[in-house]
C-alpha cells in the first residue's frame, strides 16, 4: 500500500466505523503501516470532514513526519500493537456499544461462537487506564498476546491484522460475538464452547480450507 492509498482507505474506513456503529462523533481511529512510516487518523476531527491530506504519518517509535492535524492522542496503543506484532499492518480502534458494555462486567469474551477463532481465541478485557497513556497501551500489549484483538474497560475494543480490511473484519466481528453474547446472557446461561471444541473447528477448517481465518 502506498502512502496515498492509505490516506484514501483511513478516511473511507474511518466513515464506515460510523454508519456501522461502531463509533460515534469523533471517536476510535485507525492506523495503517505503509513501508517504514504509519499512517494514522488525526484527533477531534467530525469523520464528514476527514479528508486524505488531514491523515498524519509517524516513525515506527512515534516521531512526528508529518502532521496536517493533531495525532490521535491513541498513537500510544497502536505503537504498541505494532510492536508487538510482526503481521501487523493495520490497527482499528473502536468504542462499539455491545463489546464496550461488557467490558464493564467481565474480565473476557468466552467462546460463545466458533467464529471467535478469527480473533485467536476468547478475548481478554485490558484492565482500564486513561486513554492516550502508556499505561493504557501496556494493558493492551498484554491482552492481545496470542490474540487479534482486545477489549479496552469502560472504553472499546482494538483489532489489528495484515491489512485494514481484515483488521476492519476482526473489530466487526468482535462486536458482533459482544452482541450475541450479550442477547444469550438474557435468555440463561449462556453455553461457552471448550478449546477441545475450538481446536476441532481449527483443524477443519485447514482439513477442508473452509473459513481459513478459523485456524489463523
Amino acid at each position: 500500500m502506498t502512502g496515498d492509498d492509505a490516506r484514501v482507505a483511513l478516511v473511507e474506513t474511518s466513515r464506515r466505523m460510523v454508519r456501522d456503529g461502531l463509533c460515534i462523533g469523533t471517536s476510535g481511529n485507525l492506523s495503517v503501516r505503509a513501508g517504514d512510516d504509519i499512517y494514522v487518523t488525526p484527533s477531534g476531527v467530525q469523520v464528514d470532514d476527514l479528508v486524505p491530506a488531514d491523515i498524519c504519518v509517524v516513525d515506527p517509535a512515534g516521531a512526528v513526519r508529518s502532521a496536517p492535524r493533531r495525532v490521535t492522542s491513541e498513537l500510544p496503543l497502536h505503537l504498541a500493537v505494532y510492536a508487538a506484532s510482526d503481521v501487523a499492518g493495520a490497527v482499528v480502534h473502536t468504542h462499539s456499544p455491545y463489546a464496550t458494555a461488557l467490558s464493564t462486567v467481565a474480565v473476557e469474551l468466552p467462546a460463545i461462537h466458533y467464529t471467535i477463532n478469527a480473533l485467536g481465541g476468547p478475548v481478554r478485557v485490558a484492565p482500564y487506564a486513561t486513554f492516550g497513556t502508556p499505561e493504557l497501551a501496556g494493558h493492551v500489549r498484554r491482552a492481545i498476546d496470542g490474540r487479534f484483538a482486545a477489549i479496552l474497560a469502560n472504553h472499546g475494543t482494538v483489532a489489528y491484522a495484515e491489512s485494514l480490511a481484515e483488521a476492519y473484519r476482526r473489530a466487526e466481528l468482535l462486536e458482533w460475538l459482544a452482541t450475541l453474547y450479550w442477547r444469550a446472557c438474557q435468555i440463561g446461561a449462556p453455553a461457552i464452547l471448550t478449546e477441545a471444541q475450538l481446536g476441532a473447528v481449527r483443524e477443519q477448517a485447514r482439513r477442508t480450507g473452509y473459513g481459513d481465518s478459523l485456524a489463523p
